[in-house]
């Protein structure tokens, strides 16, 4: 089997990620959106995870979350430039053993990585039977009007438009990802968040504090030119913005869910097994034109 074509260039993601880790991490109000949200589905979860991993998360409050909680031994691992990890990992081989896990969560990290359907089958069988998978991680519409503002203004003045954002995936490929990856009850939803900034610099100065700015190892390695920055930033604003002069910048968030299988979950119902006719649960009687 070919191995997955390498996306990020991981030193250039193991720097930033350094630099904004000194930094402080940028701000955190996506991470906070995260962890309150990863709040709500574990308090809707009765199942106790004694071991609980936090899986690269971006900044602390994924791993401040899982701590406090009663009976858990949580600790994180990430890649090199990863504040606060107790172990670093290669997303392409985790260390973990099989079964030896209850839980893994994840926090805006995992469109980072080259082979998703890989790390996914590994996730999954780190988990001990009725394991929980839990990871929020940026969709395909994230940064949308940055994309088409660099792109028309790469294409007026440079003749040719060059990859700067990482290619963000589809929530409906993502619930057949888990399908694949072996896990029962998969659920993918979406959390679409706009941010409204005073103006295009606001937003990337956000992206380099987050570690964020272009690691794509096809990335263009000359400088960005002035004229193309000053291009995008009018296409941006020309596009994007509001009546009141701010602009608006998109954050699609992808929630991945996925319990590893174990006899005493629900599965499905057979085709064919019913018992009951659908007319009748509607009270519709025969000849009414109702499917029966």
């Amino acid at each position: 089997m070919s191995a997955a074509p390498r996306l990020i260039d991981r030193a250039a993601l193991r720097a930033r990620l350094a630099r904004s880790a000194a930094a402080g991490g940028g701000p955190d109000f996506l991470r906070r959106r995260v962890a309150e949200d990863l709040a709500d589905r574990l308090a809707a979860t009765l199942r106790p995870f004694p071991m609980a991993l936090d899986l690269a998360s971006s900044g602390p409050e994924i791993l401040e979350l899982l701590r406090p909680r009663d009976g858990v031994a949580a600790f994180r691992a990430g890649a090199a430039g990863q504040a606060g990890a107790a172990a670093l990992v290669d997303p392409d081989a985790l260390p973990f053993a099989a079964e030896s896990l209850d839980l893994v969560v994840s926090s805006l990290a995992l469109h980072l990585v080259d082979d998703l359907p890989g790390l996914l089958a590994q996730i999954r069988r780190s988990l001990r039977p009725d394991g929980l998978f839990l990871a929020a991680l940026l969709g395909g519409d994230t940064l949308t009007e940055l994309r088409q503002s660099f792109a028309a203004a790469e294409a007026e003045i440079e003749g040719g438009a060059g990859p700067r954002v990482v290619p963000f995936g589809d929530v409906r490929a993502f619930g057949g990802l888990l399908q694949r990856a072996g896990f029962a009850l998969p659920v993918t939803d979406v959390d679409r968040v706009t941010v409204r900034y005073p103006d295009p610099l606001a937003l990337m100065r956000d992206l380099r504090a987050w570690g964020a700015a272009n690691m794509l190892a096809e990335r263009r390695r000359t400088p960005l030119k002035r004229a193309t920055l000053v291009r995008a930033i009018e296409v941006y604003g020309e596009k994007f913005a509001d009546a009141d002069g701010r602009v608006r910048a998109t954050f699609e968030i992808i929630w991945l869910s996925g319990w590893a299988p174990h006899p005493d979950q629900q599965k499905p119902l057979k085709p064919g097994s019913a018992t009951t006719r659908l007319a009748d649960a509607l009270g519709v009687r025969s000849g009414d034109g109702a499917a029966s």
